[in-house]
């Protein structure tokens, strides 16, 4: 194998997404094809069991929804810092903790960026969001320790990490052509994360850039809780969820948290779960609907599931108008429908939650709203129009910039190297 290229590596491990970018030293960054001409991977891993390949990405996905027998694998990331990502599953016969996926998938990114450079790199700047961890310094820092003992794992020699959103804005600034006060919103798939910065093209040759970040904050609120949400109050109710009982008892509701929960649903196949999940029957007035439940957990269609809801969301978002989360896949004909003003009703709390966080942001770095420049968008979460008219509606007057949405953190993370 060659020597490493000269340069370093950045990695955005994303909770949906992941990316990569490479910049030579003083040169510009550019992102590596990780799957055909695609500039990002979704953050999945399929272990086939009927040939005991891995598979990545799209190619994972669609792996699952072909109905090819195996696991799948996403939101890893929302398990750093969780004691899960220690606990070991069965995969093709054989006991893995999350911990090895995890490094897995790095590996895998790894070997990919090896074959577009020529060489195998050794130093990498991986992203970590504001807060892996809310309000609990210990488990973040173990979040982060396990990200670093995982890229070590697989090869590279030189970790080290830079904070998403700002990583973010280093790849902003090679756009402006004058100083500004730019608040950087960074909402992915797990966390929302918020910077107010000072760039411009006199101060990106600065090798200090402290005095520049003026704050940072975030949340874990991303993608992924607003996919939970849409979930649970839309399709779950096809399944039982609030259903009321012969006693006048709601059905019991962990399933349902569980089922929209990324991360959570290759538990609630084991046959432990599916008992649990079969004792309920007593619980619904209306047996269909617990037929509806069980075919989900028998046939492992928890995260085809999933994934229909997600895909209407980004369809009744980008559109503006009512879509179907399909169904059909459980019962002929089943589906629930989404529309503009679901979005709005249900993800009300979360979005203001996430507003909360970078007003507060730009409130630690002693402004006024009508102070920031521009706000810069990125992460594929900032896509939603329900996100960008609330946004609106806190900062009125401030200009929306929307960034390269799942390529711009990794661009600036190779950058944060140089």
């Amino acid at each position: 194998m060659k020597s490493s290229p000269l340069g370093t590596l950045g990695i955005d491990f994303g909770t949906s997404n992941s990316a990569v970018s490479w910049a030579a030293p003083q040169g510009l960054s550019r992102l590596i094809p990780l799957e055909g001409d695609a500039l990002s991977i979704p953050t999945a891993v399929f272990f086939n069991a009927e040939d005991q390949r891995t598979h990545f990405g799209r190619d994972a996905v669609q792996q699952y929804l072909g109905g090819t027998e195996g696991r799948l694998m996403r939101s890893l990331k929302s398990l750093l810092g969780s004691p899960l990502l220690l606990e070991k599953t069965e995969v093709n016969h054989r006991q893995i903790s999350f911990q090895d996926i995890v490094a897995t998938f790095l590996a895998e990114l790894r070997q990919r960026a090896t074959r577009a450079l020529g060489g195998a790199p050794t130093r990498v700047v991986m992203g970590r969001p504001v807060h892996f961890v809310d309000d609990n310094p210990q488990r973040d820092a173990q979040a982060q320790r396990s990200l670093h003992e995982a890229a070590l794992a697989v090869g590279f020699e030189r970790v080290t990490f830079q904070l998403e959103p700002i990583a973010a804005a280093l790849d902003y600034e090679r756009r402006l052509s004058r100083e500004s006060l730019v608040l950087v919103v960074d909402l992915g798939g797990g966390t929302s994360d918020f910077t107010v910065v000072r760039l411009g093209p006199q101060r990106s040759a600065q090798r200090d850039r402290g005095a520049d970040v003026l704050a940072t904050s975030g949340v874990h609120i991303g993608g992924t809780d607003f996919d939970h949400k849409l979930s649970l109050e839309r399709a779950m109710p096809l399944l039982g969820y609030r259903h009321i009982g012969p006693l006048r008892r709601e059905v019991p509701s962990r399933v349902f948290f569980d089922l929209s929960t990324w991360h959570l649903i290759q538990w609630l196949y084991l046959p432990r779960a599916i008992g649990q999940a079969q004792a309920l029957r007593e619980d619904y007035a209306d047996s269909r609907l617990h037929q509806r439940l069980m075919t989900v957990l028998r046939h492992r269609e928890g995260h085809r599931l999933a994934h229909e809801v997600e895909q209407a969301k980004i369809r009744c978002s980008q559109d503006d108008a009512d879509t179907a989360i399909s169904m059909a896949f459980i019962e002929p004909g089943l589906q629930a429908m989404l529309t503009p003003s679901d979005l709005r009703e249900h993800l009300a709390d979360l979005l203001s939650r996430t507003v909360a966080c970078a007003r507060e942001c730009v409130q630690r770095a002693g402004l006024r709203s009508t102070a920031i420049d521009a706000i810069y968008l990125t992460g594929g979460s900032s896509a939603l129009r329900p996100f960008q008219r609330a946004l609106q509606a806190e900062f009125g007057g401030v200009a929306l910039v929307v960034g390269d949405l799942f390529g711009g953190v990794a661009s600036g993370l190779a950058y944060s190297g140089d």
